[in-house]
């Protein structure tokens, strides 16, 4: 069976975490992952986190499964904080599943567009996140690109990213990231979103939301801006959020699909096909990930703290992007970085070459992905001197 299976090569960004964890250089500086890091280099537990789990510890009865769509309690909070008081939800036109992260939420979604369109297709960003080809695919799906991000001059590529997606044949779905664009950084503004909503209503083609960063770009509210304003404009799309960035759960696996309908009674009728999706895949979601953030958002304290803890992590990612400009300048770098403040959440490009990208690797330990994609969480205080140092003699 297994005898004529060839070696693949490795995840590239997790071979970077092995090389950087062999490295002995006392200044090596891992900027692969797209995790959160606090100034110490360390991925915390939120303390709301904490409060929460010690109250499922003291307060759970039992194991038994719930079903395949989750927690209900979790579904309804989860679709509060993403859809806030819409008239989707009040129209009772959203049907909200846990998912196991918000992978589980984009394979189920793909398999739902695989389900109502056999040879259906999705358009993704030109970049998007690595891992979405690979989602989407291995649900059935065929995989096309958009133009999104400008390289040359480090912006949005809008023009020819409405140019293309004019030419999206209907019922085709498009993935969209709502915020903090991953790998770029670079995000629709309210007027694109605006134009992008118009055009999906216009054209019919399925929006598919990917929303893992909300509250890590300017706010809660404003990070979802863009799924708000498409379920307000389309009559149906496909929301996939995760709690892995902002509740800091990574490990937890704890995500969600939400489908939007045509009505109450369409958003059953895509229900009804989408549990039993989730039946033959993974049978029903993890429960306590899900436990954890349906406890933090029915507690006004919790929740308080968990928005005063979130927007400590968003400010502490601002305030790097600004440090490693201003540091930059200060070692003579006179090549324009200032889009890096420009964008937002945890990623952006440095718009080095593929030599550099290795040159800062070999000759100073610094690790990094080679389109030049950095996670600026992981940049500190303590080692943001000697990366604008090493950027300065590659360059």
């Amino acid at each position: 069976m297994f005898s004529d299976l060839k070696q693949r090569p490795a995840d590239p960004i997790l071979g970077l975490t092995v090389k950087f964890k062999a490295d002995s250089n006392p200044d090596k500086i891992d900027l692969g992952p797209g995790i959160y890091k606090d100034e110490t280099g360390h991925t915390p537990i939120l303390a709301c986190v904490k409060a929460a789990e010690q109250y499922r510890i003291d307060n759970e009865t039992t194991k038994t499964y719930f079903n395949s769509a989750g927690s209900a309690l979790f579904n309804e909070k989860i679709t509060a904080l993403n859809f806030g008081d819409h008239r989707v939800v009040r129209e009772n036109r959203v049907r909200t599943i846990s998912t196991p992260g918000g992978t589980g939420a984009l394979r189920i979604a793909g398999e739902l567009v695989k389900t109502c369109k056999p040879s259906g297709t999705i358009w993704v960003s030109d970049p998007t996140w690595a891992n979405h080809q690979g989602v989407f695919t291995a649900a059935g799906l065929q995989v096309k690109t958009y133009p999104y991000y400008d390289h040359d001059n480090k912006c949005l590529d809008f023009a020819g990213m409405m140019e293309t997606l004019k030419r999206v044949p209907k019922d085709d779905a498009v993935l969209i990231h709502a915020c903090c664009h991953n790998p770029s950084g670079m995000d629709l503004n309210p007027q694109q979103w605006q134009q992008v909503a118009a055009l999906a209503r216009d054209i019919g083609f399925l929006p598919v939301i990917d929303m893992a960063y909300q509250g890590f770009g300017v706010g809660l509210e404003e990070d979802a801006y863009g799924p708000r304003l498409m379920a307000d404009t389309v009559d149906e799309m496909i929301l996939c959020s995760s709690c892995s960035k902002n509740f800091g759960l990574y490990r937890e696996r704890i995500g969600a699909c939400s489908v939007v309908g045509k009505s109450a009674s369409a958003a059953d009728i895509i229900n009804s096909v989408l549990l039993p999706i989730v039946r033959v895949n993974y049978s029903m979601p993890p429960a306590h990930g899900a436990a954890i953030v349906e406890t933090v958002l029915d507690s006004a304290e919790l929740t308080a703290q968990w928005h005063h803890e979130l927007a400590l992590m968003r400010d502490r990612i601002s305030g790097m992007r600004q440090l490693l400009l201003d540091k930059l300048v200060e070692n003579g770098v006179t090549r324009d970085f200032s889009f890096i403040t420009a964008q937002t959440g945890m990623f952006s490009f440095l718009g080095i070459d593929a030599a550099q990208v290795q040159r800062l690797q070999d000759e100073f330990s610094i690790y990094l992905v080679g389109s030049s994609r950095i996670s600026i969480a992981a940049i500190a205080p303590d080692n943001v001197d000697y990366l604008a140092r090493s950027i300065a003699r590659i360059l």
